[in-house]
C-alpha cells in the first residue's frame, strides 16, 4: 500500500469513527461526508464540532473552517481560528457548502503525516516548481 492509499484508509476510518461515536449530529456528518472535497480531508470532532484537516497526523491543521451546532437544528460555521466566525446557517448542507467555499487554494486529499511534515512537503513542492 503506497502513502496515498494509507492516507485514504486513515481518512475513511476517521469518517467512520466519527459516524459511529455520535458526537457529531448525523445530518452534519452526512452532509460533509457526501461532499467529495470534504470527504477527502481528515475529519475530527470535539464538543459536537466537525473539523477538517489537510493531514492525517495529530495535531492536525487549523486552516479550514469548522462547523458547530448553534441550536437544535441550525449550525454555525467558524474558523479557521476559534476567534473567527463565518456565519450561521439553517442546515447541515449549507454548513458543508460554506466550508467548501472557504477551502484553502490547492486543498486536496489529506497528506499522510503531521502538519509539520505537510508544510515541509509543500515547501519542497514549491521549490521544485520554481519561481
Amino acid at each position: 500500500m503506497d502513502t496515498d492509499e494509507r492516507a485514504a484508509a486513515l481518512v475513511t476510518a476517521a469518517w467512520q469513527a466519527i459516524r459511529d461515536d455520535h458526537r457529531v449530529r448525523a445530518d452534519l456528518w452526512e452532509a460533509a461526508y457526501t461532499e467529495p472535497r470534504l470527504r477527502q480531508l481528515f475529519p475530527w470532532s470535539g464538543m459536537g464540532e466537525l473539523h477538517f484537516s489537510r493531514c492525517t497526523g495529530s495535531r492536525w491543521t487549523w486552516d479550514i473552517p469548522f462547523v458547530m451546532p448553534a441550536t437544535a437544528s441550525a449550525y454555525l460555521v467558524a474558523g479557521p481560528l476559534r476567534t473567527q466566525v463565518v456565519g450561521p446557517v439553517a442546515t447541515a448542507l449549507e454548513a458543508a457548502a460554506m466550508v467548501v467555499q472557504r477551502l484553502p487554494a490547492g486543498c486536496g486529499p489529506a497528506f499522510l503525516g503531521t502538519p509539520e511534515e505537510l508544510a515541509a512537503h509543500e515547501a519542497r513542492h514549491r521549490r521544485h516548481l520554481g519561481p
